[in-house]
């Protein structure tokens, strides 16, 4: 169930809402997630709690990041959900967190794992909030931020051992390649060899095994499969989604 903003909402919930709105200056914000009416429910709550912003709305990663792109200015805000379609494990946010020119990146996701939360911050998430969560939460998490802090859910401890360590390190590192080598490094974990991703990104072949080699130096690895095994060590948790 979506606590945040009903679709339906009026306008006396509206303004009401709107006489505890997070000061903000004008700017605009992206939401991206793949569910109809939960994303308009965010551009709803996001209206209601930072009225002075334009809010649009992607249904993919692909779709905001052209968004991000092609867009005159950087973002106030990137609302992100990580379950989207064309996404796997923290890539999504860590691209998103490239284009985003220095905005803050709020993850709204149905995930609370700990390790889940832990990794999302590590991938340079300024927020987490639980989608069950009411919209009070997602405004005391816009007033945080603002104020420079970290917002984290209620439940959050973070995780210890040596398996959350390894992931934590392993996004660190996927945290430092450009866009592009993020798509390569995509292409590669799906068996691709530079030939077909240099097609696949029109790209010449010499520019592919450069990125290559940049990306192996940043991940610190020597081969191929050893930067496949750090992506895979980046993936969400068993049994978190």
């Amino acid at each position: 169930m979506i606590h945040f903003m009903s679709a339906d909402l009026d306008q006396q919930s509206l303004a009401a809402e709107s006489e505890t709105s997070v000061r903000t200056a004008k700017g605009w914000a992206l939401v991206v997630d793949d569910h109809p009416l939960f994303c308009e429910a965010l551009e709803m709550t996001l209206r209601s709690v930072a009225p002075d912003w334009d809010v649009t709305t992607a249904s993919t990663l692909q779709d905001g990041l052209d968004r991000l792109d092609n867009a005159d200015s950087a973002p106030a805000l990137v609302v992100l959900d990580l379950n989207l379609p064309d996404v796997t494990g923290f890539d999504g946010l860590m691209r998103a967190k490239q284009m985003a020119g220095g905005a803050p990146v709020i993850v709204v996701s149905s995930m609370t794992d700990n390790k889940v939360v832990s990794g999302a911050l590590q991938a340079g998430a300024s927020g987490y909030v639980p989608k069950h969560s009411p919209r009070a939460v997602f405004k005391a998490a816009l007033e945080a931020i603002e104020s420079g802090a970290t917002y984290l859910p209620g439940t959050f401890v973070e995780s210890a051992g040596d398996a959350s360590e390894d992931r934590h390190d392993a996004v660190s590192r996927l945290a430092t390649l450009t866009p592009q080598q993020g798509r390569i490094l995509d292409l590669i974990c799906d068996g691709k060899l530079n030939k077909q991703i240099a097609y696949e990104l029109s790209i010449a072949e010499t520019t592919v095994k450069a990125h290559v080699t940049a990306i192996m130096r940043k991940l610190g690895v020597r081969s191929r499969t050893q930067a496949v095994l750090v992506a895979k060590d980046a993936r969400f948790p068993p049994n978190a989604t």
